[in-house]
């Protein structure tokens, strides 16, 4: 990554309590710092209340009321921080077939999210479903390789947006997966695929063009496959300017964030949080100015949640 470099550390927290941390060490040469956290969520699926106490992997896990508690208290304790969802928000319990995703999205509202791509059950209620229930929504849907013209979805998503941190701009674009094959075509219409690595590259080069110093990609592709069907894992090396993918589709838990080089031997983080809503991610990016040279530094602090 031009001009930054990577310092790791890992944490792990669960119930909302911090179990370890890891410090890092600062040079002399510091001037100043500036913080960034990232939290993240993907496929919550409907999953409003807390799994249940018999239940046989996740008994009294996740729940919307425990992750807005962890997410104020995160906002309480740090100044920069962004709130972001790689889709499937819908789909899985009762709460969608009765509301139709409509109580997702003012929960999501509730807690104060930043922006979301689209899921593949994101669109199982239709098209004409999703954008009932996208107007509680107060928050940019990012998708920039579905092409949406002759829907009722034209202009109703972004390919991407930036938010000012401070004196840090922050790119995010969005990439779903393919929907033949995965949702019946009445479903998604006249909605056109277009090749994620195509645009993957163009969203970056743009969001880099536009001065970001940090650039996110909401994926809903998945992790990996044992095919060579497109992944997060191939995004990643088949790509320039990305330094952050956050994962969604594939429901995979990650201990810790996955690091892939791209076509610049460039360092990309990959994280993807399980589903049901049972962890909340968080990766923190400290941009620091050295003294000596006047240049940030990047300094990432990865956490799983």
């Amino acid at each position: 990554m031009d001009r930054r470099k990577f310092i790791r550390t890992t944490a792990l927290v669960s119930g909302g309590m911090i179990i370890s941390t890891s410090a890092f060490s600062q040079s002399n040469s510091i001037l100043k710092t500036k913080k960034i956290t990232i939290l993240h969520t993907n496929d919550t699926h409907s999953n409003i209340d807390p799994f249940p106490l018999n239940h046989a992997k996740y008994p009294d896990k996740g729940g919307v009321a425990r992750r807005f508690d962890l997410i104020q208290k995160i906002r309480s304790q740090e100044e920069h921080v962004l709130l972001l969802d790689a889709g499937d928000i819908f789909q899985g319990t009762p709460y969608f077939n009765k509301f139709g995703g409509v109580l997702e999205m003012k929960l999501m509202t509730a807690l104060g999210y930043d922006a979301a791509t689209l899921g593949n059950h994101d669109f199982d209620g239709g098209m004409d479903g999703f954008l009932k229930a996208k107007q509680f929504g107060l928050f940019p849907f990012l998708c920039s390789n579905y092409n949406f013209e002759n829907t009722v979805l034209d202009a109703q998503t972004q390919r991407n947006t930036i938010f000012q941190k401070g004196n840090v701009k922050i790119g995010v674009f969005g990439i779903g997966v393919e929907l033949k094959g995965l949702v019946p075509d009445d479903k998604f219409k006249e909605t056109k695929y277009i090749d994620p690595i195509e645009i993957a590259n163009q969203q970056a080069l743009e969001l880099k063009n536009s001065g970001c110093d940090l650039i996110i990609c909401l994926s809903h592709l998945g992790y990996e496959y044992t095919t060579d069907k497109i992944s997060d894992r191939i995004l990643a090396k088949k790509t320039k300017n990305v330094h952050l993918i956050i994962g969604g589709h594939t429901h995979t838990f990650l201990e810790k964030p996955t690091e892939e080089i791209n076509l610049e031997g460039n360092l990309v983080l990959i994280n993807q949080v399980g589903w049901g809503g049972i962890n909340l991610g968080r990766i923190d990016f400290e941009f620091e100015t050295k003294l000596f040279s006047k240049k940030e530094v990047l300094i990432i602090e990865k956490q799983n949640l």
